[in-house]
């Protein structure tokens, strides 16, 4: 066996002396080696985040369906709010109007109001008072000119119509 055990440390003496060029190789297979794994290690990471992105499109997709199922449903909650805010807000004005007039109905119920009322409207007067109507003099004529325009033929108030407009323009 000791022969055996020398002829593998001559053998390897020999190799070791013969492959003065071969550590320069050892070298460059050590540096292929090293950036063989750098590159594995590389491609790992593009891998890892190739992944990472997929479950990012597929977070993102999930994401905007669920944006997409809902929007039609907030959006008619909001406007369903909109619309009973609305009523509400109609309920309490046909609610003050029904007090006002249920005042307004309170207040015909007193004769002196309604008295007060007819006077002032229909211009009644109480047996022994004297009835006055004042008319407003550029009234009366305006009316005048209504009736006395009514006679005429439609034609003529057209024409004259025209003449006015005419003769206020210049």
């Amino acid at each position: 066996m000791a022969a055996k055990d020398r002829d593998r440390t001559s053998n390897r003496s020999a190799d070791r002396s013969s492959d003065r060029f071969s550590t320069a190789t050892r070298l460059r297979l050590i540096g292929e080696q090293t950036a063989a794994r750098v590159y594995r290690s590389q491609t790992k990471r593009q891998a890892r985040r190739s992944r990472l992105t997929g479950r990012a499109a597929l977070l993102a997709l999930v994401l905007c369906s669920l944006v997409v199922a809902l929007a039609y449903p907030i959006r008619q909650y909001v406007s369903q709010r909109a619309e009973i805010s609305d009523m509400e807000r109609e309920r309490e004005q046909t609610a003050e109007r029904v007090e006002r007039l249920r005042d307004l109905k309170a207040r015909w119920q007193d004769d002196a109001y309604a008295e007060q009322q007819i006077r002032r409207r229909l211009h009644y007067v109480m047996p022994g008072e004297t009835g006055y109507i004042v008319i407003d003099p550029s009234a009366a004529r305006q009316s005048r000119a209504r009736w006395q325009a009514a006679d005429r033929p439609w034609y003529t108030n057209l024409w004259d119509g025209v003449d006015k407009a005419d003769r206020t323009d210049q």
